[in-house]
């Protein structure tokens, strides 16, 4: 059992972490400012871990950026023998059109934040840290799949924070002995925890091509846009690859075993499934999951968008020993029983 602070835990993919790592038997402290994110989704997911699981779970409410909230946070997880023995870091901005129009505060969130961490970090000794990159990094790929050799070339400023935030962490474990690092960089997150309690709940209109899909079906919106109908593909509309927010969650379960039992490490590792799906599948895919027609309307293509990104994820299986295990019809199955169960997402806090 590993005393952990999560940042960022009460995100989309934080919380569906957060139940798997309170499954695992470990104690958590989760530092989450609810920029986007909402408090109820912790209270699920303790519900969801069963007995004994509050115990294990210590919310603050704060900000990364912000020295007396990690310090804060340090001390919570500390115990009478030892501080924190490792850190998952969620907490960030994510949205690529949004990082265009406010590329300072993509910087100042994603960067200074994860620099005031690792300070934080370095002066209680703790030295072991999954962090949450992305496959953005890689820009317009030369090579699909693409493997973690490929070009870091980025193309907007979110993936521009990224890519510095990786080389930060390079750099720090080059400096001194003791740090145990690995960056893992996401293809698309999706679906939903299976009891449909927690699930993706963004703020305003969805980033994203699946919470879009899903409130359109639930009746909150009513089209979802397809941006290209001319893409090089198999049916003229963008390829990408799609992971189960739970294969993602129990991926950084096998990070944090990986670096804990290992000594001075710096991974860098694609989660994805390696299969594509076009967003017309993906379309075709949820109705069927929802038995509901999805209306859509073909638009031009989007600046900053590739024809084709999937993950050459080889490396995750031999090192982590991890693989995807759930499919499209899973993700859609269990997207719709969140977004059914949930049509206005988490209950809002007056």
């Amino acid at each position: 059992m590993a005393r952990l602070l999560i940042t960022g835990g009460a995100g989309f993919i934080g919380s569906h972490t957060c139940l798997v790592l309170l499954e695992a038997g470990h104690e958590l402290v989760v530092l989450d400012n609810y920029a986007n994110s909402s408090p109820e989704a912790l209270r699920r997911v303790v519900e969801l871990a069963g007995p004994g699981a509050e115990g294990r779970l210590q919310v603050i409410e704060g900000d990364i950026r912000r020295s007396a909230d990690l310090e804060r946070a340090f001390a919570e997880g500390a115990s009478t023998e030892a501080e924190l023995d490792a850190v998952i870091h969620f907490a960030g901005l994510k949205a690529v059109g949004e990082s265009v129009a406010q590329p300072l505060r993509y910087w100042d969130v994603n960067v200074s934040g994860s620099q005031h961490l690792l300070a934080a970090m370095a002066a209680h000794g703790c030295r072991t840290l999954v962090f949450s990159s992305s496959a953005t990094l890689y820009g317009y790929p030369e090579t699909v799949p693409i493997p973690e050799s490929a070009p870091i070339q980025p193309i907007n400023p979110y993936g521009y924070t990224k890519a510095a935030v990786e080389q930060m962490l390079r750099d720090v474990a080059a400096s001194e002995p003791g740090w145990r690092i690995a960056s893992l960089r996401y293809f698309n997150p999706v679906g939903a925890h299976p009891s449909g309690r927690i699930g993706e709940d963004p703020n305003g209109v969805p980033n994203n091509l699946f919470p879009f899909i899903s409130q359109v079906a639930v009746g909150r919106r009513e089209q979802v846009q397809v941006f290209g109908g001319d893409w090089p593909t198999r049916d003229g509309s963008g390829v990408r690859d799609y992971i189960h927010v739970m294969d993602l969650a129990e991926g950084h379960l096998a990070a944090l075993k990986a670096l804990l039992s290992g000594g001075d490490q710096l991974l860098q590792l694609n989660l994805g499934s390696g299969q594509g799906h076009s967003v017309l599948e993906v379309i075709a895919a949820f109705a069927q999951a929802c038995g509901r027609t999805i209306p859509y309307e073909v638009v031009a293509r989007r600046p900053g968008d590739a024809a084709t990104t999937v993950a050459d994820a080889t490396a995750a299986a031999k090192t982590l020993g991890w693989r995807t295990q759930r499919d499209l019809a899973s993700i859609c199955r269990d997207g719709w029983c969140w977004q059914s169960n949930n049509p206005q997402g988490y209950p809002k806090l007056s």
